[in-house]
Formats: structure tokens, sequence, C-alpha cells
């Protein structure tokens, strides 16, 4: 269905055009009726059309007029001309402007339903290019592998929401779902430096190519495993396994990733006569921790130095770790963030709890250490939402400075996680009020701004966000929240006020009237006026006088 508006000075046109045509069988929804082509330009600004039908003769903006705005700003527009015969010629001259159809006067409704028809093929082929299924799905299938490996990279490296994760892995059909995740990296050993050798091209071929083998190596046994999921990729010059276990027992699948990581090894050595060592990560209980077990795969290939090549490496061997480091990564500092500057208490509650209870879960045992390390990347983040740039300095809550003490003072994570609720807490009450103030000062200024700029004919809210140093979009959605108007609707509000004032008050004529209301058309205005008001301003002035006395 095609949003259309119609615009014409003549009710009557209006009318029969609107009743004798069954717009919604031809695939229309007329969205706005206009008697003239500015009053049009404000609609379609507000309801954005597919199609514009207007006349050529009308008031205050033409159609050809109209048009011409049309093809500026919204350039994707239909437009049909209504035109009379003596008009024709001259809607002709603006073939300039790309006009999809003209519909010659006296027309019926037959004339105007085949413009239409016209014109909705169009629509339709346009739609048609744009929304090809097929091909997209064709280019979507065989860009599929590409896609599922950039994901598998971004895994190793970025800080991906769960949500993300879950967008992606349904979006490229990719079972990810298990107990335990373990990334392990395997790198051969000794590659052959092309500046070592006398054909250079011909080592890195070589070496591309042992590359290549490894990796199909490695996904056929991948494949063949029992009870476990295995994605083997590349990134990064390293061919990655990246192992979901749905084992429940912690030790049988750390015995299950050793002998799957061994029986790779042994073959490729026996296969392409190259040997190649293999570092494997800590365990992640989660997709969005993979990333530090593919870190902890490179740190357990840096031991080949003491250990020597041609062997599995796992991390937990050759570092101590006796529980799970506390992680208080970009996405939780984020989240936390976010929470502070504009979550509820509710929600500060509930990030509070999924930050500490980690900690203090009987299976922690994390050290001191480790937890005055974690409370300071807490308060390093809650102090951080205070830095807020038009925010002056005896503006904020004042005790900030006493915040890293206090952190070493407490019995316990319990009760540092309470004095985190109840400390962020104060802080979102006191931002979300200097948020509001901020707000209603931002409108006071635009009002008191528009008040000594109505008379100006050219005054937009372009220009009034221009002066406030922000963006409409912003602006416009902080100004209708504040006062339930849009902007528009409240200079036309100042502009009527400051017109009826002046009728009251004054012998000054509806021109010098019109002029100092801000309008540079007095017939505009007088049309605008009636419009509002629902009387003419020379009837408004005689009427009221005429009450008063």
């Amino acid at each position: 269905m095609y949003k259309l508006i119609l615009v014409d000075d003549e009710a009557d046109v209006r009318e029969g055009v609107l009743s004798e045509i069954d717009w919604e069988a031809n695939g229309f929804q007329v969205s706005d009726v206009a008697e003239n082509g500015r009053e049009a330009l404000e609609m379609v600004e507000r309801s954005a059309p597919d199609v514009v039908v207007t006349d050529i003769r009308m008031p205050f903006m033409d159609g050809l007029q109209l048009s011409e705005r049309l093809r500026q700003s919204y350039p994707g527009i239909k437009i049909i001309i209504l035109t009379g015969f003596d008009e024709f010629e001259y809607a002709r001259k603006a073939i300039h402007l790309n006009i999809e159809e003209f519909v010659l006067k006296p027309f019926s409704a037959g004339d105007l339903l085949s413009a239409l028809g016209k014109v909705k093929n169009r629509l339709d082929t346009e739609m048609s290019e744009r929304e090809n299924v097929y091909s997209l799905q064709e280019h979507y299938r065989r860009s599929l592998p590409v896609l599922r490996e950039l994901f598998l990279g971004s895994l190793m490296t970025r800080s991906l929401t769960g949500l993300e994760i879950r967008e992606k892995t349904e979006l490229y059909d990719m079972p990810l779902e298990g107990n335990r995740y373990t990334v392990s990296i395997i790198q051969l050993d000794n590659p052959v430096r092309e500046q070592e050798v006398a054909d250079a091209n011909k080592s890195r071929f070589d070496f591309e190519l042992h590359h290549f083998a490894v990796r199909n190596i490695a996904e056929e046994i991948v494949s063949r495993q029992q009870g476990a999921i295995g994605y083997v990729f590349q990134h990064d010059d390293n061919v990655v396994l990246l192992e979901i276990s749905k084992e429940e027992d912690r030790e049988d699948g750390c015995k299950n990733t050793f002998n799957l990581l061994e029986e790779i090894r042994q073959n490729v050595e026996k296969y392409i006569k190259r040997t190649v060592t293999i570092g494997t990560g800590t365990l992640a209980l989660k997709l969005s921790d993979v990333r530090y077990s593919y870190a902890d795969a490179l740190a357990a290939l840096d031991y080949r130095i003491l250990l020597g090549n041609n062997r599995v490496i796992a991390i937990e061997d050759v570092e101590s770790k006796s529980a799970a480091p506390i992680r208080f990564d970009e996405l939780q500092e984020q989240a936390f963030l976010r929470c502070l500057k504009v979550g509820t208490p509710a929600e500060m509650e509930t990030i509070a709890e999924s930050l500490f209870e980690p900690l203090i879960s009987a299976e922690s045992s994390c050290s001191f250490r480790d937890a005055q390390i974690f409370l300071l990347q807490i308060v390093t983040t809650m102090l951080k939402a205070l830095q807020e740039p038009n925010r002056e300095k005896d503006e904020r809550l004042g005790n900030e400075t006493n915040w890293v003490k206090e952190i070493t003072q407490f019995n316990s994570l319990k009760e540092a996680k309470a004095w985190v609720v109840t400390t962020c807490t104060a802080m979102m009450s006191r931002i979300a009020i200097e948020r509001q103030t901020g707000y209603h000062s931002l409108v006071e200024q635009a009002k008191a701004f528009t008040k000594a700029n109505f008379v100006d004919s050219e005054i937009s809210i372009t220009r009034v966000c221009s002066h406030l140093h922000i963006s409409a979009g912003y602006f416009s959605s902080i100004f209708k929240r504040e006062t339930k108007m849009t902007y528009v609707n409240y200079l036309l509000h100042i502009r009527m006020e400051a017109a009826k004032e002046m009728l009251l008050t004054t012998d000054l004529k509806t021109f010098e009237i019109a002029e100092k209301a801000g309008y540079a058309d007095p017939n505009y205005f007088s049309f605008s006026f009636k419009k509002q008001v629902g009387v003419s301003p020379k009837d408004y002035r005689n009427r009221t006088r005429g009450e008063a006395l």
C-alpha cells in the first residue's frame, strides 16, 4: 500500500477525487489532503508519502513550485500534475522536474486511475529491484562460509553481547550451545622464512599449502567426534579450533580435548611430514568468554621456548590458576555505565548481582588483591559517570574522593555490593535530576529565542538548533517531551497569539500585522489565521471589539 497526498485548492475537486476512486483496491492510501502547496509541503515532512497528486494553479505555493521543492528534498516521491488545457504547455516547461504523469482537466476517475496505475507499476518495479529476495538469498548463501568464519574470528577478539551472539548463531545456522568451551590454536613448527630460501614465492606457497592441509586434517578428525561440536577456522594466520563440550564432568571434558588435539598432532606429522604445536586455553562457561580462552591459548604457545615443539601445551599445565580470573570486561563496564546514566534502581540491583555473584559464590576463592582490583575498577567506572562535560565540579556528589578509601574498609564482598548499590542509586537520582533540569533549560532557551525572533519569516527549527548548537532530531524529541507539542506548532501558536493581540490593541492593517507576526505573504497569513482561529483576521477584530462594546 503506497501513501498519497492530494493537493488542490478547489474543495469540490478534492471531494470528487476522494469519493470516486477506490483507493485501497488500487494499492493506495490517501494519508493527507492539502489546499495549497505550502500546506502540502508541511504534510510531506510529517507523513513521507510515496506519491503527490497536485493541481498547478493554487495560492501561496503552486504545483510546480511544490514539485521543485519536492525534487530538491524528497527526490524519491512520485509526482502527478493535474493541469488545465491552457496550463499544459506551461506545465511541460517543467520537464526538468521529472514529473511522472500529467492528467489533463477535466478528467474522469479512469484518467486519474490510468496515471496512478503507471506510477504504481514504477513503484512496484523499484520495490522489486530493492527486494530481489532470490538474488539476495543466493548471494547470502555463497557468502555464508565467509560470514561464519568472520563471526568465529570476532568471538576470539571482540566483546560481543549474549544477544549479538544469539542473533549471529541463528542467522548463520551455527549450533553453539554447550556446557563448556575451549579454544586451541594449531601452529606449524619452524615455518620456512622467505628471506632464507632462494625461491621466496615457492616457500610461501608450500607454507600455505601445509597450513591448508593442517586445517583439513583437523576438520576431518573433529567431524568424527561423538558428544562434542567443533569448529575449525583460520584467524590471524593460525588454525583455530573452538570445541563445544556437552560433558557434565570437567575432567572428562579436558581429557577428551587432549585426546582430540593429540590425534590431530600425530596425523599432521604422519601425512604431511611437518610438526605442529598446539596451545590450549582455559575452559569458558559462556560463549562471550571464549576470547579469554583464545588469549590463554596464545600464551600457552609462548612456552615452546621452554618445553619444545611438536606437543600439546595446556595453559593450566604451565600457569597456576587456582580459581577462575575475576572479569570486569568492556561489555560489563558499558552496561554498568549505561545503567548509571539512564537506568533504574531495579536494573542497578540486577547488574550489581551479576557482577558480584561470581566473587561471592562459595566456589569462588579469589584473593584479597583480586577483590581490591575488581572494586577499584567498579569505582573507576562510577567516577567516569560523573565526568559529564557540562557538570561543574561543585555539582558532583562531593564525597567521591573518599570512595577509593572506602573500598579498602569493607568486611565482606556482600557489604561492598550493598555499598555499590546504595551509592549508585544516589548517583542515578542526582544525574536524572540534572538531566531533566538541562532539558528544561534547553527548551526555555529555545522558547526565548523564538519569542525574540518570530517576526523573522525565515526562522526555522534548523536556525534554532544552530543557535543552541544541537542536532534537530535531538532537539525535536526534547521539545515535544517537555511542551507536549512540536516546535512548528509552538512557533505557529506564538505567531497567532501575537497577531490576535495586535488585532485587538492596534489599528494596524492586516498586511502590517502579517509582517510583524513573521509572515512574508499576507494572504498566507490570512489563510493560516482562519484555519487556526476559525475566522478571518478582519472578522476576529470586528467580532471581538463588538463583544467588548
